[in-house]
This record gives C-alpha cells, sequence and structure tokens, in this order.
C-alpha cells in the first residue's frame, strides 16, 4: 500500500488548493514544502505583502491628493516604514496561518522539507522517502535576470528585497514595465520615490491592449514616474550604497547611465524545478524550462502531473489554483476543466487595470470582425464622487453574434469589475446580456454596462 494517494510538491497558491481539493475528493493527501510557512511565493513574497503595501501607500496618496478636496484637514503624513513592513508581515503571518489550519481541517499532512522525486511513486524529502499513487508538481516559479545584472537583494533587488527595503529609496530604477516593476514602483512613488522605469521593448505592459497600455503610461507619467522605453539594460552593479544602471537605446544604439539608491530587477519569473530530480526519472521539458504537460496536466511519466508556473501558460495565482482543482478532479475519476481562454489579469496599481479575453491587437491579427463599446469613467457618478473618473471599459465583441470576445478596464476596482465579463463569457453572453442586466446605481459596474451599451445603439451617460 503506497503512503498517500498524492503527494504535492509545493505549498503555493496551486499547491495548497490542490491539496484540500484532493482532501476534500477523499484522496489521502501530503503536501511538501520547504518554507517555514505554507502559502508559497505569493502568500510569502509576492500577491499578498505587494498588495498590503499598495493599500498602505495608496491611503498615502489619498491624503496628499484628495483629502483636503473633502474639508478633511491633516498635517502632511508621517511615513513609519518599520511600521509599515510590520503590517505587511502581520498580513503574511494572517494568511499562511489560515492555510495551515485548512490543511489541518482537511487532514493533509504537511512534510517538512525540500522535495525529490527519485523515482514514479516515490518523493524524497529529506532523508525520508514517502510512496504515493500520484504526485503532482507545484514548484513555481523564481524572478528571472539579465546578463550584467548583480542582484544583492539590498541595493539592486528581485521583488522579494523589494518587499523588505531598510529604507525609504530617494531614486528607484525599475527595469521591466510589467506588472511586479509597476506595481512595486508605484509603491514607492507614492512613498516619496522618483521612480524610472526601463522597459526593452517600445511599450510598457507586454502583451495588454495597447490602447490600454497607452492611456496606463500617461496616467503613470502623471504620478511622478519616468519611461524609458526601447532600452537593453547592460549592467546593474551595487556601488558604494546605491548601484549603477547602463542601458543603451535600441533606435540609436547609444548608451546611458542612470544611478539609483536601488534597482528592482523586474524582467519576469522562470519555472522553479530545480532539486527534483526531473531529468534523471525522464520528465520531459519544453525550450523553455517547463514542465510538459497533456490536456489532463500529466506529464511523460504517469502519474507524475504538474501545474501553475511550472507549466506553460501565465504565471497567475489563480490559474496555478484552478489547475490544481482540475487535476484533482482527474485523479479522483471526474472531470477536470480549466478554460484558458477566460483567465482575467489585473494589475494592482491607481488606476486598477483588468483584462480577459482578447486583445483588440490579437483579433485583427486572426482577422476577426468585431464591434469596440467604450466608456469613460467621466461619465461615471460614483467614480467622479471618489477622484476616481480616469480610465475606460472597452468591451470587444463578435460584430456578427455580438458575443463577448473580450474586456480591458483601466480605472477604478478593475479587478473587481472584470469578473462579470469572466462569468458572462464563461457562459457564452453577448453585450446585450450584459447591457440587459440592471445595475445598481451609484456604481462603477455601470461603466461596464455602458460599455456593452456602446456596442449597441449606444451609452446612455455619454
Amino acid at each position: 500500500m503506497a503512503d498517500y494517494d498524492v503527494i504535492v510538491i509545493g505549498a503555493g497558491p496551486g499547491g495548497y488548493v490542490c491539496a484540500i481539493r484532493c482532501a476534500q475528493l477523499g484522496l489521502k493527501t501530503a503536501c511538501v514544502e520547504g518554507r517555514e510557512t505554507l502559502g508559497g511565493t505569493c502568500l510569502n513574497i509576492g500577491c499578498i505583502p505587494s498588495k498590503a503595501l499598495l493599500h498602505a501607500s495608496h491611503e498615502v496618496h489619498e491624503m496628499h491628493e484628495n483629502f483636503a478636496k473633502m474639508g478633511i484637514k491633516a498635517g502632511e503624513p508621517e511615513i513609519d516604514w518599520p511600521q509599515m513592513k510590520a503590517y505587511k508581515d502581520d498580513v503574511i503571518k494572517s494568511n499562511t496561518s489560515g492555510i495551515e489550519f485548512l490543511f489541518k481541517k482537511n487532514k493533509i499532512d504537511w512534510l517538512k522539507g525540500w522535495g525529490s522525486i527519485p523515482k514514479a511513486g516515490e518523493v524524497q524529502v529529506g532523508d525520508k522517502t514517502y510512496t504515493a499513487k500520484n504526485i503532482i508538481i507545484a514548484s513555481g516559479s523564481v524572478p528571472a535576470s539579465l546578463p550584467g545584472v548583480e542582484v544583492d537583494e539590498k541595493t539592486v533587488v528581485t521583488s522579494t528585497g523589494a518587499l523588505e527595503l531598510a529604507g525609504l529609496p530617494k531614486k528607484m530604477v525599475v527595469i521591466g514595465a510589467g506588472v511586479i516593476g509597476l506595481e512595486m514602483g508605484s509603491v514607492y512613488a507614492r512613498l516619496g520615490a522618483e521612480v524610472t522605469v526601463i522597459e526593452y521593448l517600445d511599450a510598457i505592459t507586454p502583451g495588454a491592449d495597447a490602447e490600454v497600455a497607452r492611456q496606463f503610461q500617461k496616467l503613470l507619467s502623471k504620478q511622478g514616474f519616468e519611461f524609458v522605453l526601447g532600452a537593453a539594460v547592460q549592467s546593474a552593479v551595487p556601488k558604494d550604497g546605491g548601484a549603477t544602471v547602463t542601458y543603451k537605446l535600441k533606435k540609436d544604439d547609444s548608451e546611458h547611465t542612470v544611478e539609483a539608491d536601488v534597482v528592482l530587477v523586474a524582467t519576469g519569473r522562470k519555472p522553479f524545478t530545480d532539486g527534483l530530480g526531473l531529468a534523471d526519472i525522464g520528465v520531459e521539458m519544453t525550450q523553455r524550462g517547463q514542465i510538459a504537460t497533456d490536456a489532463h496536466w500529466q506529464t511523460s511519466v504517469p502519474g507524475i502531473y504538474a501545474i501553475g508556473d511550472a507549466i506553460v501558460g501565465p504565471m497567475l495565482a489563480h490559474k496555478a489554483e484552478d489547475e490544481g482543482m482540475a487535476v484533482a478532479e482527474v485523479i479522483a475519476g471526474k472531470h477536470g476543466h480549466v478554460n484558458y481562454d477566460v483567465i482575467p489579469g489585473v494589475i494592482y496599481t491607481w488606476p486598477e487595470v483588468a483584462s480577459v479575453g482578447k486583445t483588440e491587437e490579437a483579433l485583427k491579427a486572426e482577422g476577426k470582425a468585431y464591434k469596440v463599446g467604450k466608456f469613460s469613467f467621466m461619465g461615471n457618478g460614483r467614480a467622479k464622487a471618489v477622484f476616481a473618473s480616469d480610465g475606460f471599459v472597452k468591451m470587444l465583441v463578435d460584430k456578427e453574434t455580438d458575443r463577448i470576445l473580450g474586456c480591458h478596464i483601466i480605472g477604478p476596482s478593475a479587478g473587481e469589475l472584470i469578473h462579470e465579463i469572466c462569468v458572462g463569457m464563461e457562459f457564452g453572453a453577448a453585450a446585450q446580456d450584459i447591457a440587459l442586466t440592471c445595475h445598481a446605481h451609484p456604481t462603477f459596474s455601470e461603466a461596464v454596462r455602458e460599455a456593452a451599451l456602446a456596442c449597441g445603439d449606444g451609452p446612455i451617460h455619454s
């Protein structure tokens, strides 16, 4: 008899959700995790702590920009950075301890340590070997870097070090204009830093709808961001308590340097599979270092599955969670399913940016006949009342059938608003379905309805 029906390697969002779902389906389950706490990168050094700092720094922004307008008189806020980090740590502890409680509630064994797979059906943790009918790899990802960039996690930092800076920088350089760079850059810009973002491509937020990206860049520039686009970073070197970044502009190959107190390297992430022993047991990998899987998340070795950042697809916690639940269903003999066409993405700056489905550029490339419905938050009463009228909702629908193909929102609570469209797309909704649904007034969500109306005869408030 095997020790377990399932052993999950990794307790991040994909792994812990998978383990809980396996246990709910009656499978004897264990989860391997080498950190001192559960939750993986997301809860410990990623999504959750960054959102805490984004929230705290946004409150500072509101004090500076909007309190006086509302008749609230307050002096210059004093930033207690150690206390702000302590608040962030309390948020982490609350979430990670919650996962530990859920493991106990669902009778999931936490195998503490780093795992490897000596052969199919076995997982080694330290000097102990456990047997399992099924093994699920949910080992996540780590920050990717660039040649010539010397990360010391003090002055040249990844997202991990950016959450633990000893003090507030006066000047910060962010390498990479993706989600992580812009979110962490926003935190420190609101807390007084001059932030310069260097991006290799000619636009920020690679892969985003181009119209949204342009508006986003304008709004961040108003907030004090400086952007250097079309620039290839040559080096980032710690120096005299700060760092020097050298880059070349692609348009003329000219070389430039910029000094900063802190440099954040935010050039994406790569799968973390080191130490698992996958090559020795014949697990196939993609050319990009991801674990290759079939339609049921099984690797080339029967009985070994993989999910989340370790496999192909967007490196998003909620994508990993969906895959974790789906593979648990498959192992339990049920039908696991993930609709990869309806996975939202959110950037938690101010304003927020959220999207789901196709971009306008993708539809053009496919030769798809489509309509665009847009509505500005300038026409939304709730947004104007709370000084959040920047941005718009953009809905893309099939020209013939009116079926929603994608939606892109830049504005207040965009990360919450996008889910109305996610549910609609999951059910094959048309824009008219959204337009005919009563939305409470006054809410930000009315802007989504107005964008849907714009796909037909036109919005009411524009």
